[in-house]
């Protein structure tokens, strides 16, 4: 049986113990435990400077870099599109200092741009698609080549841009076709699908599509919310069966929400193959590369990486060059997929240089006498003898 002193002993024990602890903290091991903290907070502090050291030294070599590449790209670009028309079409949103970047860039290359004829989202708003439908129709009959009669909306309304933005008139290569006014006319009137920052005069040799969002500040991704994490249990009281309710919802909502994703998406792929169509070349160029977007849907799709070639990090130095690059390349013959982001094959295409393009008018063969005249003796009438 534990009697009292049992615990008058255990008690004595737990005060010598502590006693013992406090006069060794404070002699013999208090300058050993305060030197070892004061040595680990002065070696965390070093490699913090040494850090921070790092850092400002490589942002500087990265703004040098990019000062060089921005002093750089004028010769680099000079002259390579050989005086071609661009057109750019714009895709969601994208800041205007951006589209007056790749003007820019347009220009250093010997470029001018055409048109900058930006989609609307009346172009995927699921709840115009009838409309869109009995556009196209009446769209078709402008087309100088009818797509399959099993196309789809999408891509009739791409290929009537495309046209738009680049069919001549046959009898004068600098004015845009007959046609081509009237689908700019469709596009741009009470349809709202389409807005032109000008009226559009000349047709393009090649298009730029540029496929956002890109802001000016910060080109970043917009990560997709997960709409579908909640907690196990309420936390206001609602029922299991109303929290069920709740998250099948949700779930619904998000199933939703990517299917339209996945329409815009496929929608702006039909724009970007009808580009390079019914051009020269076309290039699809983006800030950061998103995942679900334009570019990266390209990049990891063998049939459209193959055809089309693309740019990420346009706001850069590289991408400034990389732009018309890569609509040289693709208009020589050559498909790439450049810049810094996901699956992008070299950071830079080469340099490739256009020769000056030449238009010349079609001919218009006038008939010959001997089609319109008689032969001697026939009777003028008749053109028999």
């Amino acid at each position: 049986m534990i009697d009292f002193r049992y615990h008058l002993v255990s008690l004595i024990s737990v005060f010598l113990a502590l006693a013992v602890g406090i006069a060794l903290g404070a002699g013999p091991l208090e300058e050993s435990i305060g030197d070892t903290l004061t040595g680990q907070v002065d070696q965390l502090r070093a490699e913090k400077d040494d850090l921070r050291a790092q850092v400002e030294q490589l942002s500087g070599e990265l703004d040098d870099s990019e000062a060089a590449l921005t002093a750089l790209g004028p010769s680099v670009l000079d002259g390579t599109l050989g005086g071609r028309r661009v057109a750019l079409v714009v895709l969601d949103e994208v800041d205007q200092s951006v589209v007056e970047q790749i003007s820019r860039s347009v220009g250093q290359a010997g470029g001018t741009v055409s048109a900058v004829a930006t989609v609307t989202q009346a172009w995927t708003d699921p709840t115009r698609s009838t409309f869109r439908q009995s556009l196209a129709a009446t769209m078709v009959t402008y087309l100088d080549t009818v797509p399959p009669a099993d196309a789809g909306t999408d891509t009739e309304l791409a290929e009537a841009l495309a046209q738009a933005l680049t069919t001549p008139e046959p009898t004068d290569p600098d004015v845009l076709s007959e046609h081509a006014q009237v689908l700019l006319d469709l596009f741009g009137g009470d349809s709202g699908l389409v807005t032109f920052s000008d009226t559009v005069t000349a047709p393009a040799d090649a298009i730029v599509v540029v496929a956002g969002p890109i802001s000016a500040d910060e080109p970043v991704a917009t990560p997709t919310p997960d709409s579908t994490a909640t907690s196990d249990v309420p936390q206001d009281g609602t029922s299991a069966s109303a929290t069920a309710t709740a998250e099948a919802t949700a779930t619904a909502s998000e199933s939703a929400s990517d299917t339209e994703v996945e329409a815009q998406v496929a929608a702006w792929s039909e724009i970007a193959l009808a580009s390079q169509r019914r051009s020269d070349g076309a290039v699809v160029v983006t800030g950061t590369v998103s995942d679900p977007g334009l570019v990266l849907s390209i990049r990891t799709d063998a049939d459209l990486s193959g055809q089309l070639s693309t740019v990420d990090s346009v706001l850069t130095p590289a991408g400034g060059i990389a732009v018309p690059l890569a609509l040289t390349n693709r208009i020589s013959g050559t498909v790439g997929q450049y810049g810094f982001g996901p699956d992008a094959s070299d950071p830079i295409p080469p340099r490739v240089e256009l020769p000056p393009i030449e238009r010349t008018p079609e001919v218009v063969e006038e008939p010959t006498p001997s089609d319109t005249q008689p032969t001697e003796g026939a009777d003028a009438s008749t053109g028999q003898g």
